[in-house]
């Protein structure tokens, strides 16, 4: 066992899949939750897609088909731990057009399908599709129902401690040193912290994190079905249908910058269900199940902050945006490597804190 304590701010996906991670390389490790149930894991629809969310070739492309690879092998590794299943399942993912593209510019493992065979591979297809791009890499994992309690499983299962209903309330610091993190139930100490607070990040620590709301629901395929009608992830340009295997179908998600505004509109509702049904027409007559939103952490340039900070023993993992639960295993392997042994992945430096305009300014904050 190893001495340190490690403090982790934050107890969604990105929280405690560090805390595993570390806690599997021996070191004591603290999560500090506020309130499981708001983290941004219960609102994705666990969709692992790099490549059909179009991210142009750059380092967050890396970075996400990165993670994709780590993807099996760590949901085999939490399933190991928890004894639950995750989930994943390696459907690909069918991105259907109302237009063709000018130029069909191949791509490593995506297909661009015509009219005829997108049908063929996904019967019930509007009538204005004219095509589409089929991803079989890309996959997904319900996030929601499976993963988050899978996750928080595991932390027990390995003795993390896991403080719930406690926030975070001030960073204490000295010297370039974080000192404590003074809480709502005092202060709390450790060697090493990781801030990993999402949407929230802000009201601790000044950079451009905020929330960008999202809506979502989901329908259940009809009895008397004898086969699921989806098997795959449908992904529009506004709308993404995510079909679980027991037949829940997740709708999501309308992207809203309204800071913490709650609950679900009838506007964005209509949103969801027009677009949706205009791709998968049948889903117009499939019974509704739920309705539920949340709050994604955004950056001001749309790209995760990973890494160090302008304190020595304090990192950071915050802004994953639309891809949090891709990020999930790379952050943690990162964030892990660079906690325990001071490594430092290449690719992190593109993901840096300092990249804001204001980081100056951060380097001689007092928060």
């Amino acid at each position: 066992m190893n001495s340190e304590r490690i403090v982790i701010i934050g107890g969604g996906i990105i929280g405690l899949a560090i805390a595993i991670e570390l806690r599997l390389r021996s070191f004591a490790v603290t999560v500090l939750s506020r309130n499981f149930q708001q983290a941004a894991t219960h609102v994705a629809a666990g969709m692992i897609a790099p490549q059909a969310e179009e991210i142009p070739p750059s380092p967050m492309l890396d970075l996400c088909l990165l993670s994709r690879s780590l993807y099996g092998d760590w949901t085999s590794k939490l399933e190991r731990i928890s004894g639950r299943e995750t989930g994943y399942w390696q459907c690909g993912i069918l991105a259907p057009r109302f237009t063709k593209p000018a130029k069909i510019v191949s791509q490593d493992s995506a297909y661009w399908l015509d009219r005829e065979a997108i049908l063929q591979k996904q019967p019930g297809l509007g009538d204005q599709v004219v095509g589409g791009w089929w991803f079989p890499e890309d996959s997904q994992v319900d996030n929601r129902r499976n993963l988050a309690q899978v996750l928080l499983l595991a932390a027990q299962n390995l003795k993390v401690e896991i403080c719930e209903g406690v926030e975070a309330q001030k960073i204490l610091n000295r010297n370039s040193q974080v000192i404590g993190i003074e809480t709502n139930q005092g202060v709390i100490e450790g060697h090493q912290y990781v801030l990993a607070t999402g949407a929230w990040s802000r009201e601790l620590f000044p950079l451009p994190v905020y929330p960008v709301k999202g809506q979502m629901m989901s329908v259940r395929v009809p009895q008397g079905h004898k086969s699921l009608p989806l098997k795959q992830v449908v992904f529009g340009d506004n709308i993404y249908i995510v079909p679980r295997r027991d037949g829940l179908i997740v709708l999501g998600a309308t992207v809203e910058d309204v800071g913490f505004m709650p609950h679900n509109t009838p506007q964005g509702i209509q949103s969801l269900l027009s677009e949706a049904i205009r791709i998968y027409p049948s889903l117009k007559d499939f019974p509704i199940e739920e309705f539920w939103w949340g709050y994604r952490p955004a950056t001001s340039d749309q790209l995760p902050i990973l890494g160090a900070s302008p304190f020595a023993n304090l990192k950071l993992a915050l802004g994953h945006y639309r891809n949090g639960i891709l990020l999930a295993p790379i952050t943690a392997k990162l964030i892990a490597d660079l906690v325990a042994e001071e490594k430092s992945e290449p690719l992190l430096q593109h993901f840096s804190w300092q990249r804001f305009a204001d980081s100056r300014k951060l380097e001689k904050l007092e928060i």
